[in-house]
This record gives C-alpha cells, structure tokens and sequence, in this order.
C-alpha cells in the first residue's frame, strides 16, 4: 500500500484539522491505515518547549516532516494539518520527502483571516485582540501563502466534508488511493 504526506496549511482556525479528520475517517472506512499529526498535538509532545519563534516554528515543522515522511514511507497516509507560516519550512519538508522517494501534497486552506477570527476556535484571535497574546500568525505575525498549492480549499464556501471529497478526489486523481 502506498503511503503518502498530505499536508493541510492555513492560519489559525482555517479549518484544516477538521477536514484532516474528516477525510482520515472516510480513509479508514476503505481499509487505508492513516495518522493524523495535528499541530496542537506535535507542539504538546514532540515539540515541547519549543516557542513561536521564526527559528522555533522551523524546528517544529521539521520534526512533524520527518515524522510524516518516515510513517508515509511505511505505507501510512499522513494528514498533517498545521499552520507552517513559512514557505522556506514548507518546502524543506516538500524536498525530504522527494529526495526519499514519497509522495507529498499540499493543501492550502485558505480560509480568510475575518472568517478564520469568527470561528476562533481556540479563542487567539480575541486574546490577540486584547493584547494579551502577541505573534498570531495572520494578524501580527506573517503567514506566507504557497504560491502553487495542490489544492487551495476556501471552506468558508464549503461544508466540511465538501472539502474532505475534493482532496479524497485529488488522492485519487494522483494515485495515492
């Protein structure tokens, strides 16, 4: 079975753990065996320790890459929604991955900041507004959109699962499923 990294990248309450989930159970509902490495997660057990430093979030996105290569190069499916505000990161990870010989897809979920700071999930975005965080990736701090993503998903103008079928399409149409 062919495994693959299918990474999900957007601001802060975009949407991309929920499609990541989404789109996991859909995948093992048809037997793939699939990981879901959510950012939150990495940061709170592989990354701990580890700030929001330009050099810090770099770190973290490596590690989370060379975990997605190594369990998507054993035939897992790897869904990895993370913010990865940087392209230089991004593409690091892109590059490992096809010096190794593993599939790797990009998606930007490229949710709006205005629609990212309503849903506000975690609540960042008001305690940004209020002054009592600093360094919100999308307001006060930069994120780099990918400039040629695989798949850019606008899920303000979609349901979840929406979103989840046109990667499910996009696997399929690359020879991942």
């Amino acid at each position: 079975m062919t495994g693959a990294t299918v990474w999900l990248t957007g601001l802060p309450s975009a949407g991309k753990t929920t499609i990541a989930h989404e789109l996991a159970g859909r995948l093992r509902g048809d037997g793939h065996r699939v990981e879901v490495l959510d950012g939150d997660e990495v940061r709170e057990f592989l990354s701990a320790g580890l700030g929001f430093s330009r050099e810090d979030r770099h770190t973290n996105v490596q590690r989370i890459g060379f975990v997605a290569e190594l369990l998507a190069s054993n035939g897992v499916t790897v869904l990895v929604p993370v913010i990865a505000p940087y392209t230089d990161s991004r593409e690091a990870v892109r590059k490992r991955h096809q010096t190794q010989g593993t599939p790797y897809v990009e998606v930007h979920v490229a949710t709006p900041v205005e629609v990212c700071s309503v849903r506000d999930v975690k609540g960042l975005y008001a305690k940004q507004a209020a002054g009592e965080i600093a360094g919100l990736t999308g307001v006060d701090d930069p994120y780099e959109e990918p400039e040629a993503p695989d798949l850019r998903i606008e899920s303000q103008h979609q349901t979840v699962q929406e979103s989840a079928s046109a990667l499910y399409a996009l696997l399929i149409e690359k020879g991942l499923l």
